[in-house]
């Protein structure tokens, strides 16, 4: 009788997990756009798994991603047309710079946990705190880096959302740091 309650379980969580289906655009953290080519199923340890086989636009890397594990590494759709005023909202509001007072591996660890999130807010609260600081004082190497991943997901995302070319986006992304 447990493994029917824990099999009810499972499928629960399954049908609540956003399914994919080839041809499907999708937002892989810390890697961006990408699109489901297929949905394969292979042998692993002598066990048949499901996995969504993933391009990312950017760069044309492929990912499997095993379809019960859609949740916990955070593949989800590219985010709604609708949201993109909140973002841009998002970096319009200026923070008090707590982080400038930080040590900058400090701060690079805090980005790089949030760019890892996958959350658009997350990701366009790196590229703001990183752009603002950058004004003020010189980015460490890293801070560079992640400044440019930073930017590089947020735009290609964006762009995809929006349906229009990625400087577009960049030209808009700059208006709002300029409009004060």
């Amino acid at each position: 009788m447990a493994s029917k309650t824990s099999g009810a379980k499972k499928s629960a969580k399954k049908s609540r997990a956003r399914e994919f289906q080839a041809g499907d655009l999708a937002v892989y953290p810390a890697h961006g756009v990408g699109r489901i080519e297929a949905v394969e199923s292979r042998v692993v340890n002598g066990e048949k798994h499901d996995f969504y086989i993933m391009k990312v636009l950017e760069n044309s890397m492929v990912i499997m991603i095993p379809t019960n594990n859609v949740e916990s590494v955070g593949l989800r759709n590219v985010i709604d047309r609708k949201e993109i005023p909140k973002v841009y909202a998002l970096m319009k509001k200026r923070q008090e710079a707590t982080n400038e007072t930080q040590t900058w591996n400090r701060r690079y660890r805090e980005y790089m946990d949030k760019i890892k999130t996958g959350s658009p807010y997350e990701v366009a609260e790196v590229f703001r705190d990183l752009y603002l600081l950058k004004l003020n004082k010189d980015l460490s190497f890293g801070e560079r880096k992640l400044y440019d991943t930073a930017q590089g997901l947020l735009v290609r995302e964006l762009s995809t959302a929006k349906n229009t070319d990625q400087q577009t986006i960049i030209s808009e992304i700059q208006s709002l740091f300029v409009s004060e």
